[in-house]
């Protein structure tokens, strides 16, 4: 034990191999070398809070079979880099809370499978890179810090078998595609009292057989997708607490799978986008929650009904909005549009001809007005089709306009 404050450096050289509780607090040694414990076979358990640690280098921790309890809280420590904790085969705890650590890099972790605890809590992390907790496994509890702002595409790859992932007061402007890709296994995954932004498209792609997905009490820009399948094998969804500012578009959310679904005590927009919630997964009674959906959730917009629960709002008293009521006609006049333009292409006959039509020649000159029918036939064949091209075209446009650039009404 060395609690000086005078060590510019870890007194390797000094200590016997044989020691099994080795404390190095405030002391002012600001760099953890490769190998910087190698030879202390014996050793337990490791503290080294209150120091001026600002770097620690790869497999700083290299050689210690025995070592299950690491500190390092209450220094300057401002990035955790790849390969830091690299190769603790055997430690079940890691505590590096109360630090300064604004970046956790990939593969910082690598090696260390058997870690139990980790705890980041108390840092002002912004920025989880891509692999940053790759191959931990059996982790029973991984608590991250407050405040970050960005989480890389598939930052928990390779991280399997987690007890409790705690996601708590995050800044983030998106939810990002793959963000959960690799994760797999999980008790309970906890997306909590953060700003969420956007829930991008395949934001849960890769995510896999977790017990409970909860999203609580967070402010959601909006939700591009919210898409669980088979495939992600997610038995528990509970969504309680949120404030959603745009109503989800139709087909954006997908639930399948799931064994329970809980929405319950969220904000949702009340204007004339409504409808549209009313009828995706989130309400419609796909799944037997036991809940009612309008008596247990509030709206957030407009102003008049801020506050209030859903189940008070007159819903048939409020219309559909107008860009969904166009795109429906749209959809609906396109449709029509294409199957007039078959039919003409595919050269519907006038009832007195259909003899002559079955027979192979409709403009058979035996049959009356057979001549001055062939001409109007084929003239009214091109016209109609060349205005059945021209009207679906225009119901296209119209309806591509209307999804991609349509002005968003909560």
């Amino acid at each position: 034990m060395c609690n000086s404050g005078s060590l510019r450096e870890i007194p390797l050289a000094h200590m016997p191999s044989t020691v099994e509780i080795l404390s190095l607090q405030k002391n002012i040694f600001p760099i953890i070398k490769s190998d910087a414990f190698l030879g202390l076979k014996a050793l337990k358990k490791l503290s080294l809070d209150r120091n001026n640690i600002s770097t620690i280098k790869p497999f700083a921790f290299r050689g210690l079979p025995r070592l299950r309890e690491l500190s390092i809280q209450h220094t300057p420590l401002a990035t955790v880099a790849s390969f830091a904790f690299a190769g603790l085969q055997n430690v079940s705890q890691i505590t590096l809370s109360h630090n300064k650590i604004l970046r956790i890099e990939a593969y910082a972790f690598a090696g260390s499978a058997g870690i139990l605890l980790l705890n980041l809590a108390d840092n002002p992390t912004v920025v989880v890179e891509k692999n940053a907790f790759s191959n931990l496994g059996s982790v029973d509890r991984l608590t991250l810090p407050a405040g970050i702002r960005n989480i890389s595409q598939d930052a928990f790859n390779a991280l399997d078998t987690v007890g409790h992932l705690k996601l708590s007061f995050m800044d983030l402007t998106e939810v990002s595609a793959f963000t959960f890709r690799g994760l797999t296994n999980v008790k309970l995954l906890s997306l909590q009292e953060s700003d969420l932004g956007v829930i991008s498209a395949n934001a849960f792609d890769g995510l896999e057989h977790v017990d409970t997905l909860s999203i609580l009490n967070n402010k959601i820009d909006a939700i591009q997708e919210l898409n669980i399948t088979y495939a992600n094998h997610i038995k528990s969804l509970r969504l309680q607490g949120n404030h959603l500012l745009e109503t989800p578009e139709p087909g954006s959310i997908v639930l399948e799978g799931l064994s329970q679904l809980h929405v319950v005590g969220n904000y949702f927009p009340c204007g004339c986008h409504i409808h549209t919630l009313l009828e995706s997964p989130l309400s419609n009674g796909s799944y037997p929650s036991g809940e009612d959906f309008l008596t247990k959730n509030y709206c957030i917009s407009p102003l008049e009904y801020n506050g209030w629960k859903m189940s008070k709002v007159d819903i048939f008293a409020i219309g559909r909005c107008h860009e969904q009521v166009t795109r429906e006609n749209l959809e609906a006049s396109g449709a029509a549009s294409r199957q007039h333009y078959w039919t003409i292409l595919l050269g519907r006959r006038r009832p007195e001809n259909d003899a002559a039509s079955s027979s192979g020649n409709c403009c058979n000159s035996s049959s009356s007005g057979g001549s001055s029918w062939c001409g109007w036939y084929w003239w009214s064949r091109i016209n109609y089709s060349t205005a059945a091209l021209l009207h679906l075209f225009y119901a296209l446009a119209l309806l591509a306009y209307f999804k991609y650039f349509r002005l968003k009404i909560s």
